[in-house]
């Protein structure tokens, strides 16, 4: 089985983590190889034939009634190797803990309507406040930047002393990483990426108060059912009763169950796994 088909397979049954990665990646990959090619061939009209200003998101109301796609699309685009990397690597540290206390649904919907927020926080700054008035008509934002910080932020408020390896450092409670992000993205807004900065606020302001609402069980978010993610759901209790230590270990040996199969399935096709197998398979992606 070749290369393209165990990516294909990783991203058929990886959870909604793994999708978002792929979809970011692929999404990348394609802009870049566009820009090669209009370099190339030097075409001076980019703006026909460069992909990414159909994706990116215009704080210009006008703008925006014409492209209303941008609002999802521009949290799927980059054009930087640097910013990419760092926001995929966000992403996978801290969507990995989200997934094992939440579940990977919540994180899809934690990204998207984080993204959303991002979104809305910097039309509004820019159509609001006096200091955009010269650029408002053609600023535009793109990257995930605002939905990862929704995923950093939700799952920082429902386990704010979950203590994180950084390098260098040591143990840091994942709220004080989350604070510092925080700070850092307002004292910026007078900088260069004032837009970025601002749609980080707006996706930590959802966030947080996911975050919150899930661990007070206070407030109740009834989220819509998107039909092309509807599927049959089993209940499941979110309350761990183990240690993390037990928990941790029990997480592993999951993944290498599943990790197993999908070498299985890389080797010898879906056909060769055995029932058992498929509904673990099932089971995982659903997660």
């Amino acid at each position: 089985m070749n290369f393209t088909t165990k990516l294909w397979n990783k991203y058929k049954y990886g959870n909604y983590l793994i999708k978002i990665i792929y979809i970011n990646t692929a999404v990348f990959i394609l802009i870049s190889l566009v820009r090669v090619f209009t370099f190339l061939l030097k075409v001076d009209n980019q703006g026909l034939y460069y992909p990414v200003n159909y994706l990116m998101l215009p704080s210009n109301i006008n703008t925006l009634l014409h492209e209303p796609w941008t609002l999802l699309t521009y949290m799927f685009t980059h054009e930087e190797i640097l910013h990419i990397l760092f926001n995929m690597l966000w992403l996978y540290w801290f969507g990995k803990i989200f997934i094992d206390y939440l579940s990977s649904k919540k994180f899809l919907y934690t990204y998207l309507i984080g993204g959303l927020f991002g979104a809305f926080f910097f039309i509004a700054a820019f159509n609001i406040f006096p200091a955009f008035s010269n650029v408002v008509a053609s600023a535009k934002a793109l990257g995930a930047s605002a939905a990862v910080i929704a995923i950093v932020v939700a799952i920082t408020a429902y386990i704010p002393d979950y203590k994180m390896n950084i390098i260098f450092i040591g143990e840091v409670k994942m709220k004080y990483i989350a604070l510092i992000t925080i700070v850092i993205d307002f004292l910026s807004i007078a900088g260069e990426n004032s837009g970025g900065h601002i749609a980080h606020l707006g996706g930590a302001f959802y966030g947080l108060i996911y975050g919150l609402s899930l661990r007070n069980n206070k407030i109740s978010f009834k989220i819509p059912k998107i039909r092309w993610l509807k599927k049959r759901e089993k209940k499941h209790k979110t309350t761990r009763t183990m240690s993390d230590s037990d928990y941790n270990y029990e997480k592993a040996q999951q993944q290498k169950e599943i990790d197993h199969i999908l070498d299985k399935i890389a080797k010898s096709g879906y056909d060769s796994l055995s029932k058992k197998e498929k509904e673990t398979l099932f089971k995982s992606s659903q997660r």
